[in-house]
């Protein structure tokens, strides 16, 4: 059972980056509707040299507290700076990061790694336990997924982004 304030990530690969922002947009309509809390989602693809790209609609994601830094921190914790093609800038990445490494293994960031290789998308997600039940229900259609809870409180995440916006101390 999900822990009520645990943080949830979803790595989904896909054939190509049409099929995985179909599924992006499943997740912002389940956003819309209340039907999950904060989260950050993005399509992760690769070019032809290996550089990896965050792509996102930054107006959708702002809607939780969590604006862009869940995906930056994640990738930034699987793949070495040389290999990602665009900035994912913001001091609450860096907070962020900390928390997430925390609460992974070595196991988890090889796994979640070897999958975003495997495809040639990747509909990535980072949230509150309450995305876990919703994002399973929605039967997203990604060719092989991972899905973990991490033993990280989200209140961490959410207090590392408003301090990186200068809201908190």
């Amino acid at each position: 059972m999900a822990k009520p304030d645990a943080v949830f990530i979803y790595i989904g690969t896909y054939p190509n980056e049409a099929a995985a922002r179909a599924d992006y947009d499943i997740v912002k309509d389940l956003h819309a509707i209340g039907a999950v809390g904060n989260y950050d989602a993005s399509v992760v693809t690769k070019d032809d040299k290996g550089k990896v790209h965050v792509n996102k609609d930054e107006t959708a994601t702002r809607h939780g507290a969590w604006s862009g830094a869940g995906v930056g921190a994640l990738v930034g914790l699987l793949f070495p700076p040389a290999i990602i093609g665009t900035a994912a800038v913001g001091a609450a990445v860096g907070g962020v990061s900390g928390h997430l490494w925390r609460g992974m293994s070595r196991s988890d960031v090889k796994e979640f790694g070897e999958i975003i290789d495997a495809g040639q998308a990747a509909l990535v997600i980072v949230g509150e336990s309450t995305i876990a039940q919703a994002v399973e229900k929605a039967e997203l259609k990604a060719e092989k997924k991972v899905a973990k809870e991490l033993d990280v409180s989200s209140k961490d995440i959410d207090e590392a982004v408003r301090e990186a916006a200068g809201e908190v101390g």
